[in-house]
């Protein structure tokens, strides 16, 4: 089995290859909905928005991790300080405590490599860069489906299975619904060396090994 390397989202072009819009101009996707702010969201359009992606790419953190397989991109993760994001604002997503927790909300896999694991290695990766970073905890938003099929355009969000294989417990319940299935607030604490469950190998996320 191939080994998927995790590592931060800092090159503009991987990221815009697993969500950016099909059409560079379009005023779509890029993942910015929930990073920043609703105003800046609707007032970027076309190319300014492949310019702020590549901004955040630069900046410290970058906007999430990607999964790679040799040097193809093939999955993303988007990935945050919560406070720093619209869900500190958010009134159907609670806020658990007062702890600067990061942020797990959108994953993206390439058409052709669904069903490899790299949903889990994307979510082992992302708690091992927040750890990192000094996270004290992370949390993400999944659907509890039960165990049945969700739409696909509406999977980004993550399966309550999903993160509890890396380990994650349900902190919450939110007042979110996505695809007629209940989002829970699934929380991984890092102080007390929470570690990703199982799930396909990573390797180092701090770069290129």
């Amino acid at each position: 089995m191939s080994v998927i390397e995790v590592r931060p989202a800092t090159e503009f072009d991987d990221v815009a290859m697993l969500v950016g819009p099909k059409k560079p101009t379009s005023n779509v996707c890029f993942c910015l909905s929930y990073r920043i702010g609703n105003k800046e969201n609707v007032a970027l359009r076309g190319s300014a928005r492949a310019e702020r992606v590549r901004e955040l790419c630069h900046s410290d953190p970058p906007p999430g991790v990607i999964a790679y397989l040799g040097d193809e991109p093939v999955g993303w993760a988007a990935l945050h300080p919560r406070s720093e994001t619209s869900f500190a604002r958010n009134r159907l997503i609670p806020n658990v405590d007062d702890l600067d927790v990061w942020s797990l909300w959108c994953f993206r896999v390439r058409p052709g490599y669904r069903k490899q694991g790299i949903s889990h290695a994307l979510v082992n990766g992302a708690v091992a860069y927040a750890r990192e970073r000094g996270a004290p905890a992370i949390e993400g938003y999944p659907v509890d489906n039960r165990g049945e099929k969700v739409n696909p355009t509406m999977a980004y969000v993550g399966t309550r299975a999903l993160f509890e294989d890396a380990g994650f417990e349900q902190a919450a319940e939110t007042g979110s619904v996505l695809d007629g299935f209940p989002r829970v607030l699934m929380r991984l604490d890092l102080r007390d060396g929470g570690v990703p469950g199982r799930g396909a190998p990573t390797r180092d996320v701090g770069g290129r090994t």
